[in-house]
């Protein structure tokens, strides 16, 4: 198994491929610049500090949380578990419709209501073991995706057809990732492949293509359902059905340029 640094190299990483100083990250981030210096060190990030830092290196608050190692906090998780029968409908509907529809979609998504939490966001906690893959999987989880979730959405949005089974496996650390693997999990995440990569200490041969933005556009609306209560979630992705109207038969594989 492949040893992976902390997440100080992992930050430190980020920082230098954006040119951001320590003083300059710090600064935009509103953190002082030895709270950033002891992270780089090898200190475990606070919380705070990840919040502020994750806009300025382009990342989500929750994937930096998971790339530290850290319990991802309440108010940072999916709104409604249940949500999750109805998420990965949404995105595998959407990519079939104009760019028109899709934004309309995610005008509609942003603008219901923010409905209260009933409930814990709960996840299985990771193996010890568990690696890049564990870090990939736990994102995706965070975004309300199940294994078959997992199978159903990568199948619809990139050329990676597994089985939900298998997702388990990668989020044990049973199954290293691969330049594939990384690539299309990536166009999903909203990561670039290239990043995501060197996070995960996986060599890409070639750099990917640019994702289609159908899959780009799927990952957005993937992130922003997060919000969603379960009836909602079920509002959003019928309606995204109801707009694919006679076509709607089925889903195809392998967008192009994915």
């Amino acid at each position: 198994m492949t040893e992976h640094p902390g997440f100080g190299v992992m930050l430190g990483w980020l920082l230098d491929h954006r040119g951001l100083s320590v003083q300059e990250s710090a600064d935009r981030a509103g953190s002082a610049a030895d709270e950033v210096r002891s992270v780089l060190a090898g200190e475990a990030p606070g919380e705070g500090l990840l919040r502020r830092i994750a806009p300025v290196v382009g990342f989500h608050a929750v994937d930096l949380c998971i790339l530290a190692g850290l319990a991802v906090p309440d108010d940072m998780a999916p709104l409604d578990a249940a949500a999750e029968r109805w998420a990965p409908y949404i995105a595998m509907d959407a990519v079939h419709l104009p760019s028109a529809e899709r934004r309309e979609l995610l005008q509609l998504i942003r603008s219901l209501p923010q409905e209260k939490r009933r409930s814990v966001f709960a996840v299985k906690r990771l193996a010890a073991h568990a690696g890049p893959g564990g870090w990939v999987i736990r994102m995706l989880q965070y975004r309300n995706l199940g294994r078959h979730g997992m199978a159903q959405v990568l199948a619809v949005v990139t050329p990676t057809y597994l089985s939900s089974a298998t997702y388990g496996v990668i989020g044990d650390g049973r199954k290293e990732l691969t330049p594939r693997l990384v690539a299309d999990f990536a166009v999903l995440l909203g990561i670039d492949a290239r990043e995501l990569a060197t996070l995960a200490g996986v060599h890409l041969r070639e750099v990917p293509p640019p994702p289609a933005p159908e899959a780009m556009d799927a990952a957005v609306l993937l992130w922003e359902a997060r919000r969603l209560s379960a009836a909602q979630a079920q509002h959003v992705a019928e309606l995204a059905r109801s707009m694919r109207g006679d076509s709607a038969k089925g889903y195809f594989i392998n967008l192009p340029g994915s």
